[in-house]
């Protein structure tokens, strides 16, 4: 697809898959909006994005704040009207188990990685809808279909943006809108940099880098799909559990909870 000129919005931009899809999309010559907490390591991004992209707009923005998200979007829309495409991409992790997570860190997971995704297309997809065109990609995980100890606040974060993503699909139809869900395996990013991963081993052998998520994200942009599993082997798997849970569910719980159990004796 031709993204010269188009208007992308990333959220979660400073670091990571943000960053990676910021630098694919500005290649393209997208004018682009870089969504985050962090203003520094935004202001970075925009540094190194000056060399390729037409236009930057730098928005600090915590999307888990719904005033801040309806400030932003009024920053955005007053500038562009609209936008083409709009990535939903800010989410982390705490790494626990429920009984000893605290209420406020369950909610806090929730708040970021699906509230903040309901606040962006709440304040961007009317716009997207009177022109009849545009495209919400929904950066997931495979965590959207397995339920894992140790993250399940995490889990449930994702199944909520996968079934709220479903939902509003059809919703969407004949408007000229689409959306699109990117679920990923592990990712070698600073996702992990949280201290309470700290016990836990960095990266797994299969796992991916942010540019490769990246680019699923671009094909992402122009899909008619729901979802699009990164790799797509992994599809296999869930069709496995989805097909075989009584199979599949114990295997999984027993090597994670392993994993898990590791950490609480430390």
């Amino acid at each position: 697809m031709d993204f010269k000129e188009k208007i992308v919005l990333i959220t979660g931009a400073s670091s990571g898959i943000g960053r990676a899809s910021a630098v694919k999309f500005a290649k393209k010559g997208a004018k682009i909006i870089l969504v985050s907490r962090n203003k520094k390591k935004l202001e970075q991004v925009e540094s190194d994005l000056n060399k390729i992209a037409s236009s930057i707009l730098v928005c600090q923005c915590d999307v888990s704040d719904k005033t801040q998200v309806q400030n932003m979007a009024k920053t955005v829309l007053e500038k562009f009207g609209s936008v083409d495409f709009l990535i939903n991409n800010a989410g982390f992790a705490i790494y626990d188990s429920v009984v000893n997570l605290t209420i406020e860190e369950i909610e806090s997971q929730m708040s970021t990685n699906y509230f903040g995704m309901v606040y962006c297309i709440k304040n961007f997809l009317p716009s997207m809808i009177q022109k009849k065109s545009g495209h919400i990609v929904n950066v997931a995980s495979v965590a959207a279909s397995f339920g894992l100890p140790g993250i399940a606040p995490y889990c449930a974060s994702k199944f909520a943006m996968l079934g709220f993503s479903e939902g509003l699909k059809h919703e969407l139809k004949g408007t000229g809108v689409g959306i699109t869900v990117v679920s990923p395996i592990m990712v070698r990013t600073n996702f992990f940099d949280h201290p309470s991963f700290e016990c836990m081993p960095k990266y797994s052998p299969t796992s991916l880098s942010a540019d490769t998520v990246a680019n699923a994200i671009l094909k992402a942009a122009n899909s008619p799909r729901l979802e699009i599993i990164v790799p797509s082997i992994v599809r296999g798997a869930v069709w496995m559990k989805t097909t075989f849970p009584y199979l599949i569910n114990p295997i999984l719980g027993s090597a994670f909870s392993k994993q898990l159990n590791k950490k609480e004796q430390n």
